[in-house]
């Protein structure tokens, strides 16, 4: 926690205009997003809160941080208590994704969704946080790979991209071979791509009767194409 009264006045001030930039994504969407709305709710003139947050970029910014935070908070508690096998590690991750979206879906689809027309999210300020869910499930892979507990993933990838699984294998500290770095990017792919269709009803209304059950299964058979296995299953 910040030490003197002035860093304190600060970071309540950030974290007001955080909570009131959260439900006005969700009332407006991005693209509406008004930093003068977010000082009249908060009882000052606009150029007080340009102190705090420059334009509506930059509000967007610390949108973008907050939820990618809370997302990559909750996806690690989750992996953390779940059991010590891979396969539920990944069931975790996905659960954990899932319902985060579904309870945020305007965030969800600021993070994941269609681009705001004229933002471009700064990468020295995103990247970090953006890429902790990935990386835990990296992670996850690799520590499988280690432990014997994947069924294939050998193979070498095709030329032009061997580089690109070496950067990553490299930025990650993996020690997994290409096929399952290729394994991984596409589960992870899926996944997120299965979230956003449920999010922003892509299925169409009756499609689907239980997106629940949808889930369940759409996890399971990610994790016997990575080579997990089928997850455990909670009873009922």
């Amino acid at each position: 926690m910040p030490g003197t009264p002035r860093e304190r006045a600060r970071e309540q001030t950030l974290d007001d205009i955080t909570r009131i930039g959260r439900r006005h994504l969700a009332e407006v969407g991005a693209a509406a997003l008004s930093l003068r709305a977010v000082a009249r709710e908060l009882g000052v003139v606009s150029s007080a809160v340009y102190r705090y947050v420059a334009n509506r970029d930059d509000l967007l910014t610390l949108l973008v941080v907050d939820a990618y935070t809370e997302l990559g908070d909750e996806v690690e508690d989750a992996v953390g208590a779940a059991g010590p096998t891979a396969v539920d590690r990944f069931s975790a991750l996905a659960q954990a994704v899932r319902a985060w979206a579904v309870r945020e879906p305007s965030r969800w689809a600021l993070l994941y969704g269609s681009p705001v027309p004229g933002y471009a999210a700064p990468a020295e300020r995103t990247t970090a946080q953006g890429t902790r869910v990935v990386t835990l499930f990296a992670h996850i892979m690799d520590d499988a790979w280690r432990a014997g507990e994947l069924a294939g993933g050998d193979g070498t990838a095709p030329g032009a991209l061997a580089p690109d699984y070496r950067a990553i294998r490299d930025q990650l500290s993996l020690s997994v071979p290409d096929g399952v770095v290729a394994a991984t990017v596409q589960a992870w792919s899926a996944l997120f791509g299965a979230v956003s269709f449920e999010v922003f009803g892509q299925y169409g209304a009756d499609t689907f009767t239980d997106l629940d059950s949808l889930h369940d299964y759409t996890v399971e058979r990610l994790s016997v194409q990575l080579g997990l296995g089928v997850p455990t299953r909670e009873p009922g």
